[in-house]
């Protein structure tokens, strides 16, 4: 299946920009006092910063302020989400998702995750390589955000801004290494039988303001907005 861009996909992405601006400044000022504030008292976020329904973590009931570890399997029900920071990383979790944190058991920090269902929005931290497994690829990160939905036989990944390579896990022949700066290239990768591994995919079901919070969470900003008091963005992650 070869993936044809139709000429209103770029028009649809730059309406898709256009209405999150003004939800988006308004999420800036307010989450630069809270980061302001929160960097001079010390007190940025770490383990679970806020949760929404049935949220468990290695099958117990989740609870604000518990610490994430590496080895911990989290899952979300119906209607569920989990706002959580490992380390420097920082990690939207939706409902109906399964996941492991990845990394040496028990750590308080984090080499990646596996997605096994579900949907997760990622900010992690710059020049600390991180990998991404779902049941149809494996993505290997160096300092970026991504959101991911991970199905049985399909991920979605968004390279929000950053650098990843991606690579199909029924034919790890089939990679691309995909560098953005605000979600240009989306992709879909499929698992076996696919006629096609990769293929390009739109802008789906995360926002610039969601991206905003979590880089806010473990006191950084986002490459493509200005710190306020900046006149353009910051070049580079």
């Amino acid at each position: 299946m070869r993936h044809n861009r139709t000429r209103s996909e770029p028009r649809g992405r730059r309406a898709w920009l256009r209405a999150g601006a003004a939800a988006l400044a308004l999420q800036i000022a307010a989450q630069f006092a809270l980061l302001r504030g929160a960097m001079a008292a010390g007190s940025l976020a770490k383990g679970i910063h806020r949760l929404r329904g049935d949220v468990r973590v290695n099958g117990a009931p989740a609870a604000e302020g518990m610490d994430v570890r590496a080895g911990d399997i989290i899952t979300t029900g119906a209607a569920s989400e989990l706002l959580f920071v490992v380390g420097k990383d920082a990690f939207l979790v939706r409902a109906n998702t399964r996941l492991e944190v990845q990394g040496a058991t028990g750590a308080l920090v984090a080499t990646g995750l596996r997605i096994l269902s579900g949907a997760v929005l990622s900010a992690f931290a710059p020049g600390e390589p991180k990998t991404i497994r779902t049941p149809t690829s494996t993505i290997g990160i160096r300092g970026t955000a991504l959101y991911v939905e991970a199905e049985a036989a399909r991920t979605y990944a968004c390279i929000c801004y950053g650098e990843a390579d991606l690579a199909a896990s029924a034919d790890p022949g089939a990679r691309e290494t995909v560098r953005t700066t605000h979600h240009e290239q989306p992709r879909y990768i499929f698992g076996a039988g696919a006629p096609q591994m990769l293929t390009g995919a739109p802008v789906i079901n995360h926002t610039d303001a969601e991206l905003v919070m979590l880089e806010n969470l473990v006191g950084r900003w986002p490459p493509f907005s200005p710190w306020p008091g900046e006149s353009r963005p910051r070049q580079g992650y």
